[in-house]
Formats: C-alpha cells, structure tokens, sequence
C-alpha cells in the first residue's frame, strides 16, 4: 500500500517515523465524548477513555513500523483513522519478513492484555467492582477495547492482519503471487459476513468497514494477477534486486522522466537510450526497491 495522508494533519514524529491524524477522529471524538452509553458520570472520563484508544491504536502500528525494520524493511509513516490505524510497511520480499512485520502489531494487543487484566483483577481486590465506580468502567472498557482490536485484527480477512498473516504463511508454500490471490479470495469470502453482521447489528461503522475490505481485497486480487504475469517473463541473468533478490524482468519497462521514452534499463545501463540521461537508482519491478545499477550485479 502506497503512503497517503490526504485528509490528515501531522502529529510527531518518533524515531524517524511520522504519524498523522485523519480529520474524521474529530468527529468519532465528539460522539465519543456525549457518552450515548451513560457509562460515566463525568465527561472527563470519556475523553480519558477516547485517548487510551488512540493510545492502543498508536502501539499496535508502532509495532508494525519496528518490526518491519527489523528485518530490513521502511517504515516511515502512520496514519490513524476511526477505523484504526495504518502503518506503511515495506518489509523485504520474503515471507518470514513479512509475516513478522505483520504479526507484530497484535502481538503488541497480547502482550497489553496482560497489565489489562492485571489491573481489573487489582481493582477487584480494591473493592472497586460497584455499580457506578468510573475506574471499574474505565478499566473494563480498555480491557474489552483491547480484546476487541487484538479478535477483529486477527480475521483472516486480507487486508486485515489476520488475512495478511495467512497470505504470508501461504507464501512459504505457494509462492508471492498466488498466496496473495488466495488470501484476497478468502478475504472475499469474509466480507460476506462482515455485511451479514452489518446490516443485522445496523452498524453504519461495520458497513464501511466491510466496503473498504471488499475495495481492498478487490486490489489484492487484481495485484496478484499481474504478479503471475511478471513471474512468467523473461529475466535478466547477471542481475538481481538488492532487496527482494529476484532478476530483473526484461523489457520497456522503466520510463525516463525528461523525455518520456520507454526502455530497458538493464540492456542500456539505466541510462535513456534517447536523451542519454543517466538515472542514479534503478526500480525494482517486483518489490519497488529502488537501488543502483551496479548493485544490481549478481558476483559470479
């Protein structure tokens, strides 16, 4: 998935990652905080309760960005909606990397469910469990907030977590491209039940959240298939992608941006067999890395 923050407004930035906020947290913010549920007696509470989401929402793509550069993969963007978050990923091309890129983020909800419950049974023992207590409500509400996030993160619908981390599983088996088309399949398949639950429960909420699956999945599938088709052409021997190893397919496909012309960058050198520009880094068909000719050089 390309970086966008359209629509958002930058946050900070921690350790080189950059997080950003859509607008539409407002509006979940002040729906929030009327408390339609009368679950506190003082606003205030609401508004602490609406921050330690943001706050569980924040660690779990937190855990995405540290993870996937762990293994050698970018990360340098967050976006937070309503619906969650988004981490921009880009592991190395490999199942193993990605799968623990993925993996990562509920993880963080396993390893926060601990203290959660931790705390709840604390405030058992406090004598706090009464009808009308505000820190018994809050701890119960960010205990079931986090259970919620880690059980709905973990559908294997792609492109939810638990979708991507059976397509990486897949991969060690079938290969990139058709792990890809059958966990945008099985994503398919589970948006029948997301809409199913949508319409029964009347959440207006689920039902975005089911179109942008069902968008997503429709992607994935469509990226799968041009995958196939990359895997089926010609490479280029002596060559190899830095970052994801693979060969170079061969063919016009990289352009020069001065003049427009389509070329093969591995048979002219990555310079433009028209204008003779000569481009420092050459794009990775496969995985978008971009590098330098000569790193490309397969040592023989």
């Amino acid at each position: 998935m390309m970086p966008t923050n359209k629509g958002s407004f930058r946050l900070f930035q921690v350790a080189g990652i950059t997080v950003f906020l859509h607008w539409s947290w407002f509006v979940v913010a002040l729906y929030e905080t009327s408390d339609p549920a009368r679950r506190y007696q003082s606003l205030a509470w609401n508004a602490v309760e609406y921050l330690a989401l943001f706050g569980i929402v924040l660690l779990h793509e937190f855990g995405h960005a540290l993870a996937c550069r762990s293994v050698g993969g970018q990360a340098e963007q967050i976006v937070l909606w309503p619906l969650g978050g988004v981490a921009y990923v880009s592991p190395p091309q490999r199942p193993g990397a990605t799968l623990w890129s993925i993996a990562a983020g509920p993880l963080v909800n396993v390893v926060l469910a601990l203290p959660l419950s931790l705390a709840v049974v604390w405030g058992m023992t406090q004598g706090w469990w009464v009808k009308g207590n505000e820190v018994r409500a809050l701890l119960v509400a960010l205990w079931v907030i986090n259970l919620v996030l880690l059980v709905f993160n973990l559908l294997p619908i792609y492109p939810l977590d638990g979708g991507q981390i059976v397509r990486s599983l897949l991969w060690f088996f079938l290969g990139r491209a058709r792990s890809l088309m059958v966990a945008a399949i099985i994503g398919m398949i589970g948006v029948v039940g997301v809409i199913a639950v949508a319409v029964l429960a009347r959440s207006v909420w689920l039902g975005i959240m089911a179109a942008f699956i069902l968008m997503s999945c429709w992607r994935g599938l469509q990226t799968a298939r041009l995958m196939v088709k990359l895997d089926k052409m010609p490479r280029h021997d002596g060559f190899a992608c830095p970052s994801c190893k693979e060969p170079p397919q061969r063919g016009p496909f990289w352009g020069c941006n001065q003049c427009g012309t389509v070329f093969d960058a591995f048979e002219t050198r990555a310079a433009c067999p028209k204008c003779s520009v000569q481009f420092p880094t050459t794009k990775c068909i496969n995985c978008g890395g971009q590098n330098p000719l000569p790193d490309w050089i397969v040592a023989t």
